[in-house]
This record gives structure tokens, sequence and C-alpha cells, in this order.
């Protein structure tokens, strides 16, 4: 690597958002120097850097400020993308660790950070702005759950987290007693909503103003992770457009950002947002979408993303071998 080349690093490259990050950073544009950081010392991603650390176990270790600052500094670090959600909140509540010198974060505003961590805080943002939610309740009661969302099945969820993790399916009070006893999170109750077929994932790159690039919309199976396993390219919804513009405008997001909607007859509702880049990135990047590269282009330089012609298709994730002979 040149001594111009911009050089970018990448947390969390153990998770599939930071792999998929990496992965569309390489696509496209001139060379970067990518460095990764993962607390697993052996994760997978570290072979698609350029150069790797392990960070310390946790970001509550008193030393991490000084082993981040590090990294930066030995590796002449100018953007710094987060991979996974824990460090968008810890740079996100940390912001003064760069505010005097020349390195960018890939940050969303915190205001939309607050909100997405909590998904009961989103539904009474929406109910606040007049948009319809996903019927939700916080009862600690069966009877008051069925009589507020409806007869079961319903869906029991952490109100803070992300994905499908610790989602579960209650069919009767039976259900929601034992899953209650098994969590010691806060969660929320929901109706179902439409079904799996009917679940959109859609990005956005917000210019902080109520205004954002054209999304791409990609229908959506899940895998177990609460990743997504299978996507299919939506080029024209009127219904998820307009969701989409009235959010924007709600949530006036900076740089990448991710709804998560379900439809149902002709309402489209909002799942959770997401105010960073998502799983589904290097899927994007396949066709045309790359949010990774925005990044680069704006928060080093100040470039919008220009109009972007979405490639159609389809896509699955599947799994294969990666052998090292020792």
């Amino acid at each position: 690597m040149n001594k111009t080349t911009t050089c970018v690093l990448v947390t969390g490259v153990g998770a599939i958002i930071g792999q998929g990050i990496i992965k569309s950073l390489r696509m496209t544009g001139p060379p970067l120097k990518i460095v990764g950081i993962d607390r697993n010392p052996s994760a997978f991603g570290a072979k698609y850097c350029d150069a790797f650390y392990a960070k310390p176990v946790s970001e509550n270790d008193p030393h991490y400020p000084e082993f981040i600052k590090a990294v930066v500094q030995i590796e002449g670090v100018e953007l710094i993308i987060p991979g996974i959600e824990l460090d968008v909140f810890y740079f996100d509540e940390n912001r003064e660790l760069f505010q005097d010198s020349n390195v960018k974060l890939v940050l969303n505003h915190h205001a939309l950070i607050e909100i997405a961590k909590d998904k009961w805080k989103t539904v009474q943002t929406l109910i606040t702005h007049g948009i319809e939610p996903i019927p939700s309740t916080l009862s600690n009661e069966w009877s008051d759950c069925v009589t507020l969302l409806g007869p079961p099945p319903l869906i029991m969820k952490p109100r803070h987290g992300n994905g499908s993790r610790g989602i579960v399916i209650l069919e009767n009070e039976r259900d929601f007693n034992y899953w209650k006893s098994k969590t010691n999170q806060e969660v929320m109750v929901q109706r179902i909503v439409s079904s799996m077929d009917e679940e959109y994932t859609v990005a956005v790159f917000g210019l902080g103003d109520g205004t954002a690039s054209a999304p791409i919309i990609l229908r959506r199976t899940l895998a177990s992770s609460g990743s997504t396993l299978t996507a299919q390219v939506i080029l024209e919804d009127t219904s998820i457009t307009n969701m989409i513009n009235t959010l924007n405008q709600l949530f006036a997001p900076i740089g990448p950002t991710n709804y998560q909607f379900r439809k149902e007859g002709d309402k489209t509702f909002l799942l959770e947002v997401n105010p960073r880049i998502s799983s589904a990135t290097s899927l994007r990047a396949a066709f045309n979408y790359n949010e990774a590269w925005m990044c680069v282009e704006y928060f080093l330089h100040g470039i919008p993303p220009e109009p972007i012609n979405i490639k159609n298709g389809r896509a699955v994730r599947f799994v294969e071998d990666y052998v090292e002979y020792l």
C-alpha cells in the first residue's frame, strides 16, 4: 500500500456484517487499506484484512480507548466503520475519542441510535407522530395481551436486541408464563403481522436532513441467526416507498440506515430500524448498492451517493468450507 492509500478500520470482522463490509469495500473504487478488529483472535474476517488486531474482550475494559487509539495511530486510520451493533453504541457514547483528530466515524444521529435501541420506544415514537405501529404491549398479564392484540399466536421479543434473537411464538398462556420465567430481559408482546413471506429489508443512505438515497428493497427470508438467508430485489413497491419517505422525514438518518418491514394487505408496518449497516450489506453490494463505499465517499469526502441503477435479481446464502493445512 502506498502512503496515499485511504485506510479504513472495520470492527467486528468475525461477524457477517463486518465481513460483508470488507467484501463490499473490495468491490469498487480505488484500493483501500483495510484494518480489522475483533475480540476473537482467530476471527475469519481477519483473512480479508491488510492488518488485524484482537481487541480486549469487552468495550468496558479501561484499556479499550487506548487500544483503539493506538490501532488508529499505528495504521493511519482515516475512517472507522462499526461492523456490529455494540460498537455503534460504544462509539456513539464516546464520540469525543476522535473529535480532535482527522478520523471520521460512520455513525448515525445519537437521537436515532437511542430510539432504535429500544423497540418499545420505537413503537411509541411512531404513535406520537401518527404512524401506525405493529400492535404491541408491555403487559405482564396474558389476558391483557389477548385483549389488546387479539387471539394467539402472538410474538414475544426483547425490548433491546436485534435480528430475531430471543424472539419466541406464544400459542397460549402457558407459553407466555414459561418464556417470561426464562428471561431476565425486558420484553414486549406483539401481534404477528402477516408472514415471513412478506418481510422486507430496506437500506437507505441518509443525508441528515430528512432526505436520503433512493432505497434498495429486498424481500427476504431469515436464517436461524436472524440474518438474511435469501433475498429478492423489489424494484417498485409504492406502499414501502411511501413508508420509507415518511420514516426518513421523521428520523432524518445520516449514513447507512436499515428499515425492516412486514406487509399486510395494503399496509406496511415497521419491524425495527437499525441505524447502521446491516447483515445484508454484501448482498446489496452485489445488486449495485454499495453502502460501505458510500461511507468512504460521504464521511471522508462529503460526496453524497449518486443515483444508482439497482440490478434486479435474487440471492441465497450458503455454507462453504475453508480449510488450512498445517
